[in-house]
């Protein structure tokens, strides 16, 4: 009995097309650009998950910068002496109080600057 074999190329084409549901036209269409598409696009998120994380670094220095500079220092001052002064609040945090609650950032500021 002869064998056909359309059934195993047909269910895998289906699976990277529909990996590039909402791509432009020859993405769409063309399975071969769909694979080099899928492809790229992999290595695209996998970059962009590391450069999030230095984009938020850089996000929370300034707004730590700014807070600190309202309070009559600078942003590597204010570190220093948290650092010095053991107290433990990561930059996530502090951008938050500079920008959310002024007043909590600025006795944190006069707590560590003396």
């Amino acid at each position: 009995m002869r064998v056909k074999r359309g059934v195993t190329a047909h269910k895998r084409h289906q699976k990277v097309r529909k990996s590039v549901k909402g791509f432009s036209k020859s993405y769409r269409s063309s399975v071969r650009r769909s694979k080099q598409a899928i492809t790229k696009s992999l290595v695209y998120a996998t970059r962009d998950r590391k450069n999030k994380k230095r984009t938020f670094r850089q996000t929370w220095n300034t707004r730590i910068n700014a807070g600190a500079k309202l309070n009559g220092t600078n942003y590597s001052k204010l570190i220093a002496a948290l650092k010095a002064a053991n107290v433990e609040l990561d930059r996530k945090v502090l951008s938050e109080l500079a920008v959310n609650e002024p007043k909590a950032f600025t006795a944190v500021v006069k707590t560590v600057i003396k």
